[in-house]
């Protein structure tokens, strides 16, 4: 079963649930806001996804705005990156889809028929 992790406030992690609701794909929910990723997680997610680390940024957040991480990203190691997304979940783009072997970050539709 995958997990899917989300903050049910977000829309768009409301569209994703439903989508997985109408497709009868089972999931267990995570909130992202009450169960942050822990660094071991998100390196492994990370790894296994293939993407650059900047997909994991919920670069549209208030959060990442106000830390003006637009800018400082570049001059962060991947390890400090990895470590900054642990800190807070409203950090991390979302919502996520974790299997054994699938990572997918953020909701795109055409992507997730073809995935799941």
């Amino acid at each position: 079963m995958i997990e899917f992790i989300c903050y049910p406030k977000c829309t768009t992690c409301q569209k994703a649930k439903k989508w997985l609701d109408d497709n009868k794909i089972e999931y267990n929910l995570r909130d992202i806001k009450e169960d942050n990723p822990s660094f071991e997680e998100l390196t492994a997610w990370y790894k296994m996804s293939g993407l650059p680390l900047k997909k994991f940024f919920n670069t549209s957040g208030l959060l990442y705005k106000s830390m003006e991480l637009k800018t400082k990203l570049s001059t962060m190691s991947c390890e400090e990156q990895l470590k900054l997304l642990a800190t807070d979940g409203m950090l991390v783009k979302r919502p996520l889809v974790i299997d054994k072997e699938l990572v997918l970050v953020g909701f795109k539709e055409s992507e997730w028929l073809e995935r799941l």
